[in-house]
């Protein structure tokens, strides 16, 4: 576990070929919820870096956007980026809703249940939604650990409300006169 040659510390970013970066900064920030972030302004060809989750998302306009081949068979053995989620049936939902062609899976290791949906981007890239951190992350040798501390989006919130009522409550106005009397009145220690 201690072998890091690297010195690697997390992902940063994946990067894609587009053949219009347009159609998928709409996909990666009305499906997926990516934001825009600033790209570097001596780059001399198109493209849009995005930012969620920790990670980021470069995509890159495609040269020769008319020769390059879109998958439409949505096979989950092909490689893809995966993103973890609060609820697979709000995922489910929201897709249907958004008229998004996917499949979905269930795979189960020792009692354990992970759903999986898939789907492509509009160049065919697979996106997957899971619960896969269900599944514990199991070296093949030592003992087994968590697959992250994830917190959800609701909990981090919550911490956030909790944090801020204790600061409002430190600074909550005081009455000197009833707040700070000595506690022998009159008297010199």
């Amino acid at each position: 576990m201690g072998n890091n040659p690297l010195h690697l510390t997390s992902l940063n970013h994946i990067s894609l070929v587009c053949k219009s970066v347009g159609k998928s900064l709409e996909f990666y920030q009305d499906v997926l919820g990516f934001f825009p972030i600033r790209r570097p302004g001596s780059f001399d060809f198109d493209g849009y870096w995005l930012f969620n989750y920790g990670i980021g998302i470069h995509l890159l306009q495609s040269e020769e956007p008319d020769n390059k081949v879109t998958k439409s068979e949505i096979n989950p053995k092909d490689n893809h980026i995966s993103f973890q989620c609060e609820s697979m049936a709000a995922v489910e939902k929201k897709l249907k809703e958004m008229g998004l062609e996917f499949i979905s899976r269930t795979v189960e290791e020792g009692g354990i249940y992970v759903d999986q949906l898939f789907f492509h981007d509009p160049d065919g890239f697979m996106i997957e939604i899971c619960n896969c951190d269900n599944l514990p992350v199991i070296p093949l040798a030592g003992e087994a650990i968590r697959a992250c501390s994830r917190i959800s989006l609701k909990k981090q919130q919550m911490i956030q409300q909790q944090q801020q009522q204790k600061q409002q409550e430190k600074c909550l106005p005081v009455n000197v006169k009833e707040d700070f009397r000595p506690l022998h009145e009159n008297k010199i220690f």
